[in-house]
């Protein structure tokens, strides 16, 4: 194919695998050059400010990673999301023409069926039913736990021990006053440095 040069690239239509969505759902289409940023700001907008109760995120191919990432960083800072997910392969239809065509002929397309995976997850701050395939429930909170505050579930390691944890056991016992046998030139008896 090293005379043929890609000219577009489509996606097959074809409908969410939920059913029974509310009219007027928000359907986020992740693609491989989208900005996280940005689709996280029109998503928190639709859910915080126009109070969306749903929220579905799509993504075939190299932006299914993209679209789990989203997913699991509006799960992080919401909270109390149930969520489905289904998995299945959506057909792109590429479009290559040909760089050398013969003289006199017309210019020639070859157009290229590609079966690639894709991913559909719904988040909801309703409850879904349980029973269906793919669905996972939301993350219990921590007894205590401020719901409005994401920092303290972002962190993925304790916080580091107080500076007296840091020091060995040795020196702990023998307090921080008596430093024997610490290697100092005054605790060596025999000169020899």
């Amino acid at each position: 194919m090293e005379n043929f040069r890609k000219v577009r690239t489509s996606e097959e239509e074809s409908p969410l695998p939920f059913p029974d969505l509310p009219p007027g759902v928000v359907e986020m289409k992740v693609k491989e050059g989208s900005k996280i940023r940005n689709l996280m700001s029109f998503a928190m907008a639709q859910m915080e400010l126009k109070g969306s109760r749903q929220i579905v995120f799509s993504g075939c191919g190299r932006a299914v990673t993209k679209t789990i990432t989203c997913v699991e960083i509006m799960k992080r800072k919401l909270g109390g999301l149930h969520q489905v997910t289904k998995v299945r392969y959506k057909t792109l239809l590429e479009v290559w023409e040909n760089q050398d065509p013969l003289p006199g002929g017309a210019a020639q397309n070859l157009t290229v069926h590609k079966n690639v995976p894709s991913i559909c997850i719904l988040l909801s701050r309703d409850p879904l039913d349980p029973n269906q395939t793919g669905y996972q429930p939301p993350e219990p909170r921590e007894a205590g736990e401020d719901p409005s505050s994401s920092s303290a579930k972002g962190l993925k390691r304790p916080p580091p021990p107080a500076h007296e944890e840091l020091l060995p056991k040795k020196l702990q016992v023998a307090g921080a006053g008596s430093l024997q046998g610490s290697g100092t030139r005054d605790s060596q008896t025999n000169g020899h440095y």
